[in-house]
């Protein structure tokens, strides 16, 4: 039973794991994919659970991107939230503002990553999106459970950190050395207090109560500034990340002005050396309406020239025709006239 219930959450580890490395836009569909294929396998309670996985924010997958793609990082994390922990329980000034600026600095970073990451995913994080990514880190650096919930993969919503860190072992032993403000010998306190020294003891209680409650509020307040040093920061970035997006956009649209200014320069070129084109195909046509009648003249003068030729030759072939035919006649005449002449000689010889 054990094995098995041990095989489901494995299973079901698989298919969060599988799902939540999904953008939110395709988490919906391949959820409910995979929970059908359970209900028909017959896994009727791990599709229910599978079914219930509730769709990630943007925020909380751009976290998951992030400890998928940079686990170097992520274990960074980790030891730098033990490491702040640890200085916050003990009250150690000097280290906690190293590894404060260490944190600063490493969720910066790491809100950057995750947006490069979803840029390069095609879908990329708003500005509010990273301070939120922000926020999961510094919840994460803040709190163990945050912590390992962050590095499992799986957030459906961001994390949100707390005031202060919280201290492991709270509530066994106090968060810093408790502070004595008595002036009387160790030796007088601790013989029985007569009723006045009950008094004092009450009043030194009372301002002791009163440090620590001082204390913890500048904590509280210290955290709090820092916190919202880091988001001031992180909107500074994303302004700079603004900036320098707009900056390209402007060169970009500056080279495409250049090129619009370019194509223009050409066409105003082409417009001009087709109105010359224009220009001087209508003088042409001037000209040839102007040689136009003159040329129809002279074609009709070549026409009635043609005509008058014509007729002429008509006319000559005319009068040849009799001329020919007299001829022909007076030549048979001849003819006939010599043939019966060497007749009549032939016949008195």
């Amino acid at each position: 039973m054990a094995r098995r219930d041990a095989s489901a959450a494995d299973r079901f580890q698989a298919v969060a794991d599988e799902l939540y490395a999904l953008s939110p836009a395709d988490f919906t569909a391949a959820r409910d994919t995979h929970a059908a294929q359970l209900r028909r396998d017959g896994e009727r309670d791990l599709a229910a659970r599978v079914a219930a996985l509730r769709r990630p924010t943007m925020a909380a997958w751009a976290g998951n991107v992030l400890v998928r793609a940079r686990p170097e990082e992520v274990a960074g994390v980790l030891e730098l939230g033990a490491a702040l922990r640890e200085a916050h329980r003990d009250l150690d000034g000097t280290r906690l503002r190293a590894l404060s600026a260490q944190q600063r600095a490493l969720t910066m970073a790491l809100a950057r990553q995750a947006r490069a990451l979803t840029v390069k995913a095609g879908r990329p994080l708003s500005e509010q999106g990273v301070l939120e990514v922000r926020g999961t880190v510094q919840a994460a650096l803040a709190d163990p459970d945050a912590a390992r919930a962050w590095a499992g993969g799986c957030l459906d919503h961001p994390l949100t950190p707390p005031a202060f860190p919280a201290v492991a072992g709270a509530g066994t032993r106090p968060a810093g050395p408790v502070w004595d403000l008595s002036d009387e010998p160790a030796k007088r306190r601790s013989a029985k207090p007569a009723p006045r020294a009950a008094a004092d003891d009450l009043e030194r209680a009372r301002v002791r109560r009163e440090a620590r409650a001082r204390r913890d509020e500048a904590v509280r307040d210290a955290e709090t500034a820092a916190v919202n040093a880091d988001r001031a920061q992180a909107a500074v970035e994303a302004a700079r990340e603004q900036a320098h997006a707009a900056q390209e956009r402007r060169e970009e649209a500056r080279g495409h002005v250049a090129e619009l200014r370019r194509e223009l320069a050409d066409a105003e070129q082409a417009e001009h050396d087709a109105a010359e084109d224009e220009r001087r195909t209508r003088d042409r046509v001037r000209e040839a309406e102007r040689a136009l009648p003159g040329a129809r003249r002279r074609a009709r003068e070549a026409e009635r020239h043609a005509a008058h030729l014509a007729r002429q030759a008509a006319d000559g072939n005319t009068k040849a025709a009799p001329a020919s035919s007299r001829g022909s006649t007076r030549g048979s005449a001849r003819g006939s006239t010599r043939g019966s002449t060497r007749g009549r000689s032939r016949g008195g010889q």
